[in-house]
Order: C-alpha cells, then structure tokens, then sequence
C-alpha cells in the first residue's frame, strides 16, 4: 500500500497578477479589466478543488470507477432470426430484398 498523502493546503487567493500570468503563459489575451472576473472565478475553483482532498481519507481505496466494472457479454450462438419478411415489412424503402437507404457517395466506374 502506498504512504498517506499530506493534506491538502488551503491555497492562497489568486491575484490578478497570477491570473495576467497565467494568461500569458497559455497565450491568452486577457483584457486589464477582466483579471479580477477571472481571478474570482479561478479562487473559486482551486476551492472546490481543495474541498476534494478534504474528503479524500487513506480508509477509501482509491478507484477508477464507483462499480466494478465487469464484461456482460453473451456466449457467440447461432440462433433463429426474424424472418426477412417481417423485418422488410417496417422499412420505408426496399429494392431486391435489401432496405433501399439513399447513395452517400459516387461510384467511380
């Protein structure tokens, strides 16, 4: 079993300066006056992050997903289908008993 991770720090406010930089750092071109929007909205997400690691505890194994994940296949047996009638019936278009679905693509004779 792996070492407990150390708690999570609260993270520090971001500033508009953080945000300038990180905008830079992606190659965005952030206006001067929407650094303080994005740093609100970015403080708000690095908090609900934070909140994640709170929960986390070393008794919860960690998963990919919150079932166990199993194949549900049948076994490959040939088995009676419907007859070709029945299921032509249902079709809007049929040509040589085939459905009859619009051409996609030009034939190159």
């Amino acid at each position: 079993m792996s070492e407990p991770e150390a708690p999570v720090e609260p993270h520090a406010g971001l500033t508009e300066q953080d945000v300038a930089h990180l905008a830079h750092l992606a190659r965005l071109d952030l206006p001067v006056e929407a650094l303080p929007h994005y740093a609100e909205q970015l403080d708000a997400i690095l908090t609900a992050v934070s909140r994640v690691g709170e929960v986390a505890a070393v008794e919860v194994p960690a998963m990919s997903h919150p079932q166990d994940l199993r194949n549900v296949m049948r076994a490959d047996v040939v088995t009676l289908s419907l007859p070709r009638e029945d299921v032509l019936v249902g079709a809007p278009a049929v040509e040589d008993d085939r459905f009859r679905v619009p051409r996609i693509l030009d034939s190159e004779d």
